[in-house]
């Protein structure tokens, strides 16, 4: 008889260490609900969840600008406003001119012949736009540099090649100055010199 109660204890025990682990399970799962819980209430609370009006970029650049948002710091910065001309007919925007300075000149990509152009970039936007042109001008020659040498003798011959250039250029200057200034504003390039050698 001695032999049957220690089993009986043994049996007895079982069932009481398997109780604590389902307690402590169940107590992280209770935890981690209430966590989340407090988390979204606390994100509907704060109205996170409400759908947000649409705003137009324009609007909004034409709103600061009216309410003093002038020059604020690099990243802060609205969109230019744009120069307009005086006109009793239309609103008509102002478009300005500016010159870069040095010429490019680069290799034809699998050939002898040298390309080198002097180019202007045009815009209706106010005088930022050719502020970030100059203070950016590293950069923004590297990179209608490496537009300019996938030039090929092929595509010296196209018609519409030069025109072609202007928006490779262009669209490499305004994703340049996007990437800085949040914002490119150049319209469009002309070739002031254009000499291939």
């Amino acid at each position: 008889m001695a032999t049957a109660a220690p089993e009986e204890e043994v049996v007895a025990e079982e069932p009481k260490k398997k109780k604590p682990i389902v307690l402590i399970i169940g107590g992280v799962v209770g935890l981690i609900v209430l966590i989340v819980g407090i988390v979204l209430g606390t994100l509907f609370f704060t109205g996170y969840f409400n759908p947000k009006p649409p705003v137009d970029p324009e609007a909004a650049a034409e709103a600061a600008a009216a309410h003093g948002g002038g020059h604020g710091d690099k990243k802060g910065d609205a969109k230019p406003g744009k120069k307009t001309k005086d006109s009793p007919e239309l609103t008509r925007f102002e478009y300005t001119y500016m010159q870069i300075e040095r010429e490019f000149l680069v290799n034809v990509s699998g050939s002898k012949k040298v390309m080198s152009v002097q180019i202007a970039v045009m815009t209706h936007y106010d005088d930022r736009v050719f502020e970030n042109v100059k203070k950016h001008d590293f950069a923004i020659r590297s990179a209608v540099m490496d537009v300019m040498r996938l030039t090929t003798d092929a595509d010296l011959v196209k018609p519409e090649f030069r025109k072609e250039l202007a928006a490779k250029i262009r669209d490499a200057i305004n994703t340049l100055l996007e990437k800085y200034e949040d914002f490119g504003g150049i319209e469009e390039i002309h070739f002031t010199n254009f000499i291939v050698q």
